[in-house]
């Protein structure tokens, strides 16, 4: 089980002048032409208090120069992990073009006014889906869950205006570093990460695979 990547690599003569400008030109190539299935799923890896990781696939909603969003309930696991500890890890895994980027920064709850506009642009649907779900509690049955969303539906029908949960928002994560992982013959990678200096400038380093 194991695969020869790509001939062509990665430069540093290649690469944009900050990692988010690099992340767009990496995000856009792999969206192109359906070239890696949901390009905006990203690995979040937490840690709570104590230390204890982990990690699940959560769809990045946005990203600019300030980081990357993503949306949840404010009560799930990874939500009070970063209450306690807003360290957190991204990762990209786009295999079919042998491509990984990986983040580490820390994450603060975006703005309700924000949070509240990217809620309206959710399919209904998805707006009665945040009510519904208790997000990462215990419960009985799948049937409690659909009674749940049913119950919503009923209350605000499709064409009604769904409120924005009140436990419920989003997550921008300020990268420190960022490494660009491109997969290389003989395990021979190129790992190029960006490294945040005090001064708000970027330093490259190229990794070892």
């Amino acid at each position: 089980m194991r695969k020869q990547y790509r001939a062509d690599g990665l430069d540093e003569s290649e690469l944009a002048g900050d990692p988010m400008a690099q992340f767009g030109r990496w995000f856009r190539q792999a969206a192109q032409e359906g070239a890696v299935f949901e390009p905006n799923a990203m690995v979040v890896s937490t840690a709570d208090a104590e230390g204890r990781p982990s990690s699940r696939t959560v769809l990045m909603k946005s990203y600019d120069e300030q980081g990357f969003v993503f949306y949840t309930n404010y009560d799930s696991r990874k939500a009070l992990d970063l209450a306690e500890n807003p360290y957190v890890s991204l990762l990209f895994p786009w295999h079919p073009v042998a491509r990984q980027v990986i983040v580490s920064g820390t994450a603060r709850r975006t703005g309700r006014d924000e949070t509240a506009a990217y809620f309206r642009t959710r399919p209904h649907g998805s707006q009665l889906g945040a009510w519904a779900s208790a997000q990462s509690s215990v419960i009985y049955s799948r049937a409690e869950l659909d009674a749940a969303y049913e119950e919503l539906n009923a209350r605000y029908p499709e064409g009604e205006q769904v409120p924005v949960p009140p436990n419920w928002g989003g997550f921008r994560v300020a990268p420190q570093s960022v490494e660009f992982w491109q997969g290389r013959y003989n395990r021979l990678h190129d790992r190029l990460r960006y490294v945040a200096e005090p001064d708000g400038s970027w330093r490259v380093e190229r990794l070892s695979p």
